[in-house]
């Protein structure tokens, strides 16, 4: 069976929690995702935010993951967030090393998400399922490939159930990945995360923060179109339809869309395709 799971960030405005919760929770719900994820700010600085928007999807009996990435956090602290989302019936976590907050330099680098995962098996054991990234196109920071793979076989040893991947627009990168993961022993499932096109300004800018490849053709196709919203957002649900419909055949375990807090395209691809 193909897993499906959704993405949001915490919203930043006093009413934005009741708001998801009212308006895109529901038009997501109907396409029965396994989990609904929440993102984590740069050093825990949506922390609280996380909490609350975990918190209300929990409290609505909806299964969610809170993002967590170690920072510059003491071990103690996040052992305390643990604890509260714990409590709470979270039975997922999404482990990632994060972005390093402002003015601290690259010197947490070594604060990796192999490390959270180690944290996290010490103090919980098998209590939280454990979701890890993955990066068919290679981390931005990594040397190379062996050495971004080296990073990921660490977090699988440490205790990673799974993974989910940055997205990418090439399928190609996917099954390269698969294959090395074959090769090197790594047997847990890797999902396929999906970014909906709904913004050329916003697809490139993304990218290239991420590392993720735009490819030229896809690029050239939007920046023509890039004057009406509506064939930008028709055409990147297609190159997404396309792209899902491929990794599935190839037996792809399931996918996951970063929503950016929004329904519409995210519902359009969804729907366009058969999940068993």
């Amino acid at each position: 069976m193909t897993r499906l799971s959704f993405e949001f960030f915490p919203p930043r405005e006093g009413d934005g929690v009741s708001r998801l919760m009212a308006t895109v929770v529901p038009k997501l719900l109907v396409s029965s995702p396994e989990f609904y994820s929440v993102t984590y700010g740069a050093g825990g600085s949506t922390r609280e935010g996380t909490f609350e928007t975990v918190a209300a999807l929990r409290a609505a009996g909806m299964h969610a993951a809170p993002h967590l990435s170690i920072g510059a956090d003491s071990e103690s602290t996040i052992v305390e967030l643990l604890e509260r989302y714990r409590k709470i019936g979270v039975q997922r976590i999404v482990a990632l090393r994060g972005d390093v907050p402002s003015g601290l330099g690259r010197s947490l680098r070594s604060a990796n998400a192999e490390a959270l995962v180690r944290i996290i098996r010490k103090h919980f054991d098998s209590q939280f399922h454990i979701e890890v990234a993955a990066y068919p196109e290679v981390h931005p920071d990594a040397t190379g490939p062996e050495s971004d793979l080296d990073f990921f076989a660490a977090k699988v040893d440490a205790g990673a159930d799974s993974a989910i991947t940055q997205y990418f627009y090439s399928p190609y990168a996917y099954y390269d990945f698969r294959d090395r993961c074959e090769q090197r022993g790594l047997k847990l499932p890797v999902y396929v995360g999906v970014m909906p096109i709904t913004s050329v300004e916003s697809i490139v800018r993304f990218s290239a923060k991420a590392g993720a490849d735009v490819p030229r053709w896809m690029l050239k196709k939007l920046e023509s179109i890039a004057d009406d919203e509506t064939a930008v957002r028709e055409f990147g649900c297609e190159v997404c339809i396309r792209l899902c419909e491929d990794l599935m055949a190839a037996g792809v375990p399931g996918f996951h869309f970063y929503t950016l807090n929004r329904w519409g395209a995210t519902r359009r691809i969804v729907d366009a395709l058969r999940f068993d």
